[in-house]
């Protein structure tokens, strides 16, 4: 019998089930305490705002507690699969990038080069980029890099490199000069490979500041939001090569003005149609511009898991966990998310699976079809419907169905799928009367058109399952500043909230669906995030409104249920820094996470709620924005770095709740400190100190808009914004102390 080609491993985390038990029993104490409360002294809006935050707070955890209690760990032996060379099935690749402003083509170009280098017979590979922009320099730049592709595939295979994408090689990966040794053919390749690298940069800089429309027809009189489909193959291993470069295909599906082409779902489609036609391959790797392969042997990895017998009949989708190269240190803004990944997805393999997070993840092409487990009676009639009016296509399609795989040796072009075909196929209107972004491929209906398909994907009753390598599978670029992230966060919440409140919803796939309960609830605790702004922010008012107005909303000091809150508040924060510890991050970072923490769900999460609400009621639209990415040019390194890790501000409306938060609680604790300094120490028992050391925590926690408030330029707050914080600010002190409710103790 030949040896596995994986484990799944049970990780058992006793401390921290006793922590989550713990922690749950001590918010439902909380809770009967308020329920005695309200029952002995009567109705009490503070009580009963109090019992209603807690009681979210309760459920969410509940939620969570479900959704990570048992933990499983893949664990993938790649090298056995090597000994089976002939079972490796075709893969296509597909990388999206929308704005080559705000993407830089460098970026994908590295990108593109580590996943043309990965440890997989190139005759089996194809690689799609999806350029949405329909940006002339992105065509440029995979062109250029073309040539350059062909010497670093062979030198990484060569010496055995571990970061194939050469920015990092050449400039933040000293580890790899020294694996491949110290021959003096080793220096004379390596430095005319970087000489080679730095020229194909330099291009690619000087061509974003010329016109190429002159060299490029196929790029002249169009606009990012007004231009034909535009399909070119850049290269193809016409000799069917093992050890040559994989296809290289570029994709820019047609646009039009007012015509809606649902964001990056629509862009994923297309590429979906497009290499159906072209190469069909049973899986697809799809992975974001800025997503650089780390560990060459990731395909290896998630086809362990995926040619098995079992899992092929059961799962769907690898997912690999989302990680960052140059992460700053201590995750000073929050969105590194080493616990989230370790702590909260690693629960999900004891589910139906982790969510698909938009990258880094290998589908099968069958699925995203549409079909359910049990393989469906009647599945391939009305193809129509299904897939639109492409004849080419719809032979494609079933034959990607019945696993009929294409013979890799034909050629891209052919009469069967010429590039009339293909551009009928990527077309602004050819989806419609069909199920694409219904049934069929990534869905639409969100701003998270990940969460949406996953979701819809394990309803029919799939599984997934996510591996976790070493080394990391991806590495990409984590936003940086206050604006960028929060505005990530923002778009997240919002496309949460979009699947919560619809057809499409958690709770129905429960009902309707082959969604498993405990899997609802992690989709759930997901969903919710945005809405957790609304309890928080009544929650962060109380000690506030208390301090100011003389009232009590925490239990005396003198009462025994005083205990109550306190023991949450350190049995939580211990359990949070333990985990941050087990993750290999610091005490830094975990007080950085917990800042943040308080800041997202302010600002981002908030206004997510707002916009859902204003959706909802048929005033507004959601948006699409897509996220800056840094640059990967040699020159990185010599940027100022004096600002790395600081908090960042603009005139956006998202800062304005922290702003006000801030200044509440400034202004609270100090007339708190004020009637205890005139109150005596006689009566210290009589004091809030549970309401002033919630205000002073949450001083600590929103200390970047403290700072912001004293500095200038892009690290100060804009005058606007403090402006219509003090406004909110007043209005509130006002409110509380013209109801100055008493609250008997």
């Amino acid at each position: 019998m030949a040896n596995p080609l994986y484990q799944k491993v049970a990780v058992k985390r006793r401390v921290h089930r006793a922590l989550d038990i713990t922690i749950f029993s001590l918010l439902v104490l909380l809770l009967t305490y308020r329920l005695f409360f309200l029952h002995t002294h009567g109705f009490s809006c503070l009580q009963a705002t109090a019992f209603l935050s807690e009681s979210w707070f309760t459920f969410t955890w509940l939620l969570l507690v479900a959704t990570r209690w048992n933990f499983f760990n893949y664990k993938t032996y790649p090298d056995r699969l090597l000994k089976r060379v002939e079972e490796l099935p075709p893969i296509d690749i597909f990388v999206t990038t929308a704005d080559a402003v705000l993407e830089p083509p460098i970026i994908t170009v590295n990108t593109v080069l580590s996943l043309l280098a990965v440890d997989y017979p190139a005759d089996k590979l194809t690689c799609y980029v999806s350029d949405d922009g329909g940006s002339p320099v992105i065509f440029y730049a995979l062109s250029e890099a073309l040539n350059f592709a062909k010497i670093w595939v062979s030198f990484c295979k060569k010496y055995h490199v571990q970061v194939r994408a050469p920015f990092r090689y050449f400039y933040n990966n000293k580890d790899d000069y020294l694996v491949a040794g110290d021959s003096p053919e080793f220096r004379h390749e390596w430095t005319k490979m970087k000489d080679e690298y730095e020229k194909l940069g330099q291009r690619i800089e000087k061509a974003a500041l010329r016109d190429l429309t002159g060299d490029l027809p196929h790029f002249s009189n169009i606009t990012s939001n007004n231009h034909p489909p535009i399909i070119k193959v850049i290269w193809e291993n016409k000799e069917a090569r093992i050890d040559g470069l994989p296809h290289l295909i570029y994709v820019s599906r047609e646009k039009k003005p007012k015509h809606q082409h649902h964001y990056k779902a629509g862009a994923m489609n297309v590429l979906t149609r497009v290499s159906g036609l072209m190469t069909n391959a049973p899986y697809i790797l799809n992975v974001d511009c800025d997503m650089f392969v780390n560990n060459p042997e990731i395909l290896l990895h998630g086809m362990c898991l995926l040619r098995d017998a079992i899992i092929d009949k059961e799962y769907a989708f690898v997912q690999f966990p989302q990680n960052f190269y140059d992460g700053l240190k201590d995750d000073p803004y929050g969105n590194q998310f080493h616990v989230l990944m370790e702590f909260i997805m690693g629960g999900t393999n004891g589910l139906q699976g982790p969510c698909y997070m938009g990258t880094g993840c290998i589908h099968r092409r069958k699925i995203l079809y549409g079909q359910p487990p049990d393989g469906g009676s009647n599945f391939e009639v009305e193809l129509d419907k299904r897939f639109g009016k492409s004849e080419k296509l719809k032979i494609s399609a079933v034959d990607a169905l019945r696993r009929i795989a294409h013979n890799p040796s034909r050629p891209l072009l052919s009469e069967s799928h010429s590039i009339e075909a293909l551009k009928e196929v990527a077309s602004c209107d050819y989806e419609y009367h069909s199920s694409w972004g219904a049934q069929v491929g990534w869905l639409y209906g969100s701003a998270v058109e990940d969460l949406l398909t996953g979701l819809k994907i394990h309803q029919k009753g799939w599984k997934s399952a996510l591996v976790v390598p070493k080394p990391k599978a991806f590495l990409g670029c984590a936003p940086s500043g206050g604006p960028t992230s929060l505005t990530q966060q923002k778009r997240w919440v919002t496309g949460q909230l979009e699947v919560l409140f619809s057809t499409k919803s958690p709770i129905f796939a429960l009902i309707f669906g082959n969604l498993q309960l405990r899997q609802c609830m992690f989709y759930l605790w997901l969903s919710l995030w945005g809405i957790r702004s609304v309890p928080e922010l009544l929650y962060t008012l109380l000690p506030a409104y208390c301090l100011i107005s003389d009232s009590r909303f925490l239990p005396n000091v003198r009462e025994s249920a005083a205990c109550i809150p306190l023991l949450l508040f350190v049995v939580y924060n211990v359990q949070q820094l333990l985990q941050y510890m087990e993750a290999g991050q610091s005490f830094r970072a975990w007080w950085n996470n917990q800042k943040m923490g308080r800041v997202n769900t302010m600002c981002s999460y908030l206004f997510g709620v707002i916009g859902i609400v204003f959706k909802l009621l048929g005033l507004s639209e959601t948006t699409f924005e897509v996220t800056k990415k840094g640059s990967s040019t040699s020159n990185d390194e010599d940027e100022v770095k004096e600002d790395l890790g600081r908090f960042t501000f603009n005139e956006s409306p998202l800062f304005i709740p922290a702003t006000t938060i801030m200044m509440i609680q400034l202004i609270a604790l100090s007339i708190g400190l004020s009637r205890s300094m005139k109150a005596g120490s006689h009566v210290i028992t009589e004091l809030p100190i549970g309401e002033m050391i919630c205000s002073a925590w949450l001083i600590l926690c929103f200390w970047p808009f403290l700072k912001g408030m004293f500095a200038k330029g892009r690290f100060g707050i804009p005058w606007p914004t403090l402006c219509k914080s003090s406004a909110l600010t007043l209005l509130f002190v006002f409110f509380a102390l013209t109801n100055n409710e008493q609250v008997r103790v």
